[in-house]
């Protein structure tokens, strides 16, 4: 009975150290199994990238034809091609948001001049750099450029001697400035420079000057003189007369931007206002105009007088390629005269386009 129970106790003994022996294989593979499972997952793609581009691109389209139209109206076919595009870097307290925004429109229109007249023409880009000094709140330089692609004309039945009004880089307008940027989210932001350079440039060549001098007589300067005075980009001299000869009127000033960046589903939101105001400031009286207003050395280009440009876009997608688009610019420039009416001032100016067709956001 002895040897039975003796036996019985070695081979219970046996079988524990062999279940130790086991247990602490399968411990250790277990743990090797979750350092590698760890290891596996720092790697994994959480979502959050450095880089986010986003943007709409599209083409609308519209055409009329009328045959025996008792109301009046002429054939017509518009054309608008737009692109606005968003490029977003985020690293740790660094933050770079760029964007470009163009579009460019061509009518045709069934008549006996001007048949093809330009509808849309802009070129707008910006980029700021910030560094996070605390939550939402930037340390920022902004670097901003705006002009347009082709030539602008006034259409007054005259084919090619219609008055050229504007071209690419006349004007242009370049902002560079620092401030504080408040970017609570990659949707809405606020920047605010209290030290913010604005350059307004008009640059003719003389080629293109000496082939339009039949537009604009080389006595009052030609071409260049022209857009140059419709833009501001001139000084009074000691004459209180207007010096053309620079190509660039640089100015120091304060500037508040805002932009909205928002999507839901097929819906996109982009908006854009931007404020400027110089710190000059001459209110000498130098003489009135044809309506008893008066005229000031500064050509109103003084503090308190605010530059505005406002930017709207809605974009909605639907049947996968097709998309409604409304924009809408709204912009006044001080010392940028419009004439209306046989007069000519500073005025509002708004634009809205509203079409259907191909288009893709992403």
């Amino acid at each position: 009975m002895m040897k039975i129970l003796l036996i019985i106790s070695c081979f219970l003994t046996a079988m524990s150290a062999q279940a130790q022996e086991v247990n602490k294989e399968t411990v250790q593979k277990q743990a090797n199994a979750a350092a590698a499972a760890q290891g596996d997952l720092k790697k994994v793609d959480t979502g959050e990238k450095l880089w986010k581009f986003s943007g709409v691109t599209g083409l609308n389209a519209a055409a009329t034809g009328l045959v025996n139209w008792a109301s009046g109206g002429n054939n017509n076919v518009n054309g608008v091609v737009f692109g606005r595009l968003r490029l977003l870097y985020r690293k740790g307290k660094l933050a770079w948001d760029s964007s470009l925004d163009g579009e460019y429109g061509m009518s045709y229109i069934d008549q006996p001049n001007d048949k093809v007249q330009k509808s849309n023409d802009k070129l707008k880009l910006s980029s700021k750099l910030g560094y996070e000094i605390t939550k939402g709140w930037y340390a920022t330089a902004l670097v901003g450029f705006n002009t347009q692609f082709a030539l602008g004309r006034s259409y007054v039945g005259k084919g090619d001697d219609n008055p050229i009004i504007s071209k690419c880089l006349a004007p242009a307008y370049t902002d560079v400035s620092v401030g504080i940027d408040w970017k609570p989210n990659d949707i809405f932001s606020v920047y605010i420079s209290p030290i913010a350079g604005r350059f307004t440039t008009v640059s003719v060549s003389d080629d293109m000057n000496r082939e339009y001098n039949h537009l604009y007589p080389m006595a009052d300067g030609g071409l260049e003189q022209s857009l140059k005075d419709k833009y501001a980009v001139w000084k009074y001299n000691d004459q209180n007369q207007k010096d053309y000869s620079m190509n660039t009127r640089s100015e120091l000033g304060f500037s508040l931007k805002g932009a909205i960046n928002y999507s839901l589903k097929d819906l996109k939101v982009t908006s854009t206002l931007g404020l400027y105001t110089p710190y000059s400031w001459d209110k000498t009286e130098i003489g009135r105009n044809a309506h008893n207003v008066p005229i000031y050395r500064d050509n109103n280009r003084r503090i308190g007088n605010f530059d505005v440009d406002w930017d709207v876009a809605l974009s909605y997608q639907f049947l996968k390629c097709l998309q409604a688009t409304l924009s809408t610019s709204l912009k006044y420039y001080n010392g940028v005269m419009i004439d209306k009416d046989g007069f000519s001032c500073e005025r509002v100016q708004f634009k809205s386009v509203l079409g259907v067709g191909l288009g893709y956001s992403f």
